[in-house]
């Protein structure tokens, strides 16, 4: 049955997005995809790979049904210069960007359903002399977005039980945390956590656990005071309205079966804090997701891997489950 399709960007040209979109397509799709990239990309990485590949170039806005086994749906975006596997090219960097550009317009019209990242190389965009921190920021200022949250997830092998991580900072010098840590951070990144686990996730009400940012969550305060002159009086402001929020917890004995298995995510108060336990669990299958968008963005958990480029062994894990989560996402944000 046709339906509004979910894109996929390629993203770095050079590294494994493309073959894995082309390792994709050997089965059938699970739901309709539209790959954003240059035809001729996939055309010559699938011959390098020994694998066969139909392509249909679409426009946007096209109704598609799942495609066959060897068949992709494609929306063409042509590169700047010729790619290679496991190359990086700084001339390409303003196609990946294109494709992202085009991406966000069909996902803002609704002519696409949502938006999945392949991984994309940030050095290699700086070096083209484009300013750039990640698809995160990037997506943000696309759409006009003061605030988004990165999560994290991934499948635990307990139907049900996914294991959800959001971030208080992101990619912030440990020795700046502290100071980003505040009351109005605390309370936007954890409201716009709450309404997007409510309306694309269909959790009517949210169980989140909040990590502490120091040992032992501060020790009562011999070993920190964040705890106590921040975070808390900013959560308990937030239960006051009905929030389930559970915290400050010492991070080294909130990710354990015990608390995980009564929570629908977790807040970490920084990158380094949350992220070891659930890549150690899920790597290579989990997905970043961006929250507070006011489109759908999920993407694989890993990077361009250009030693892995053109050998055929690429893992597509990460990439099935990030358009799993996509497309729940866009079936709950449907439902609401």
């Amino acid at each position: 049955m046709s339906d509004t399709p979910l894109a996929i960007t390629a993203g770095e040209p050079g590294g494994i997005g493309p073959d894995l979109c082309i390792l994709l397509a050997q089965e059938p799709e699970p739901v309709p995809l539209l790959v954003i990239a240059d035809p001729s990309l996939l055309e010559s990485r699938a011959h390098a790979l020994g694998l066969p590949l139909r392509l249909k170039e679409l426009e946007l806005g096209q109704a598609i049904a799942p495609g066959a086994p060897g068949e992709l749906h494609v929306l063409p975006v042509a590169l700047r210069a010729p790619a290679q596997a496991g190359r990086l090219n700084p001339a390409n960097a303003e196609y990946v960007l294109d494709c992202l550009r085009l991406a966000v317009k069909g996902c803002q019209s609704g002519e696409l359903a949502g938006l999945v990242t392949g991984p994309i190389h940030k050095g290699i965009i700086n070096e083209a002399g484009i300013p750039f921190s990640g698809h995160t920021e990037f997506l943000a200022e696309l759409t006009d977005t003061p605030q988004v949250v990165m999560m994290l997830a991934t499948e635990t092998g307990t139907p049900g039980h996914d294991l959800r991580v959001a971030l208080a900072t992101t990619h912030l010098p440990l020795s700046e945390v502290s100071a980003a840590i505040t009351p109005a951070l605390l309370d936007s990144v954890i409201r716009i956590l709450h309404q997007d686990l409510q309306q694309r996730f269909g959790i009517a009400n949210p169980r989140i656990l909040v990590c502490g940012l120091n040992p032992h969550a501060g020790e009562g305060g011999h070993l920190g005071r964040e705890e106590i002159t921040v975070i808390e009086p900013a959560l308990e402001a937030l239960r006051s309205e009905g929030m389930k929020l559970y915290g400050p917890l010492p991070a080294d004995t909130l990710f354990t079966p015990r608390y995980l298995e009564q929570a629908d995510a977790v807040l970490a108060m920084y990158h380094d804090q949350g992220l070891p336990v659930l890549k150690h669990v899920g790597f290579g299958n989990a997905v970043n997701i961006t929250l507070g968008l006011p489109i759908i963005r999920s993407s694989v958990d890993h990077g361009t891997a250009l030693d892995l480029a053109g050998t055929g062994k690429a893992e597509t894990g990460s990439l099935r489950y990030a358009i799993h989560v996509a497309q729940t996402m866009a079936q709950s944000r449907q439902s609401q």
